[in-house]
């Protein structure tokens, strides 16, 4: 059988040939309590070589190139930190490491094909690169061990779309073996998470993407913006993509567990929270956390240290707006991608409009029934989101 190429995932093959390459480190971490370091190096790469294989080779090429890249970079920038602390080469630093996932998302906009340095994950491993010089640069991160940090950017289970790890979370789990106690827990969880998984994303996701998403589309498209049909595709789809993306990160937690790591949740039940703040707390956590430890606490301390605003107000809600452009930017340079992240910061501006308003008033009311109706609220606020992030209005209005 002709193993190129098997996205992480997609299909029960990859399952069935990973849970034979798992085994061995599986019995050795529950009978031994040791981890085989050299043989999760072997598997990292027989893993990456069938992600990254086939037709494909040139986003493994891609991935070798990068990842030689990034160590280079963040060594030279940790050198650096040892002697030094300006801030212009700190952000030339993060520019550097930014830059090549900056290229993979320019390139096709102008020569209307994928960048040779493009590859499946860029963008997750460019987040962890990010990561790992702004920690430097606050010396939360003391010690830079060049292969500990490639093993941290090409962890299997991660690698194509998270949840994104932490450093210094990474580190603890690579250096100490969980005891057989802790290691029967990670099983039970790897256990529940991939079945749970498997409900997620190859039946309930398989259901809502392959067989009810084009009947809607169809209709959507026929009927128009106003219509049953449009209404429809909206909860489809924003089903769809919870389903499907909360049974991958499902899948990568499992196998991570089974591996004897505990990789962060990406999802926590986010259609049930009660305003949208709450929503980006419990939706793709990892990455929502990400842009909001690194990019957006960072603006403000920069905005209120240097006085750009004098309410913290306006720095706020400016700080939302930059944080959610960015976010729509990355996911792709289409109208429909930055409208969706102007959506959402305008959204989170609001909720705390209301908020402060409350707080004024003083005497409304608080308790299930208003839960309940604000929680509704903010399904329906953001399954609309979901629908400008499809990208249907744009085949519906640019035809």
């Amino acid at each position: 059988m002709n193993l190129q190429h098997m996205i992480p995932y997609a299909n029960p093959t990859y399952f069935i040939w990973l849970m034979v390459g798992l085994l061995p480190m599986m019995l050795v971490l529950l009978f031994k309590q040791k981890r085989w370091q050299w043989y999760q190096t072997l598997l990292t790469l027989a893993v990456l070589y069938v992600s990254f294989g086939g037709e494909y080779w040139q986003q493994g090429l891609a991935l070798i190139g990068y990842v030689v890249y990034q160590t280079l970079l963040v060594y030279g920038y940790y050198q650096y930190r040892q002697r030094a602390n300006t801030s212009g080469v700190f952000y030339s630093a993060v520019v550097a490491a930014i830059l090549p996932l900056a290229l993979s998302k320019v390139t096709p906009f102008f020569v209307g094909h994928a960048s040779l340095i493009y590859f499946l994950g860029i963008s997750y491993l460019t987040f962890k690169s990010v990561q790992m010089i702004m920690e430097i640069r606050d010396g939360l991160i003391k010690e830079y061990h060049p292969w500990r940090y490639i093993q941290f950017l090409l962890y299997f289970p991660t690698i194509s779309s998270g949840p994104i790890d932490r450093y210094r979370r990474f580190e603890k789990d690579l250096l100490n073996t969980p005891t057989k106690e802790v290691y029967l827990d990670y099983l039970n969880k790897g256990v529940a998470k991939i079945m749970l998984g498997l409900l997620y994303k190859f039946i309930l996701g398989y259901y809502l993407g392959q067989v009810l998403l084009p009947i809607v589309s169809k209709e959507a498209l026929q009927n128009g913006l106003f219509s049953w049909g449009m209404l429809g595709y909206m909860y489809v789809y924003s089903m769809y993509l919870f389903f499907d993306f909360a049974g991958y990160s499902l899948f990568a937690i499992g196998v991570s567990n089974f591996m004897g790591y505990d990789t962060p949740a990406n999802f926590n039940k986010p259609f049930l929270a009660p305003n949208i703040k709450e929503f980006w707390n419990r939706w793709h956590m990892s990455l929502s956390f990400w842009f909001r430890d690194y990019v957006y606490m960072r603006l403000m301390f920069t905005l209120i240290k240097k006085k750009v605003f004098k309410s913290r107000i306006v720095a706020s809600n400016v700080g939302y707006f930059a944080l959610f452009l960015l976010m729509g930017i990355w996911h792709g340079l289409t109208w429909y991608y930055i409208l969706y992240g102007v959506y959402h910061a305008t959204l989170i501006c609001g909720n705390d409009a209301w908020i402060r308003w409350k707080k004024k008033q003083g005497n409304l009311p608080s308790n299930n029934l208003t839960k309940a109706v604000s929680t509704v609220l903010t399904f329906q606020a953001v399954c609309f989101s979901f629908l400008i992030f499809s990208g249907i209005l744009d085949k519906l209005f640019v035809k």
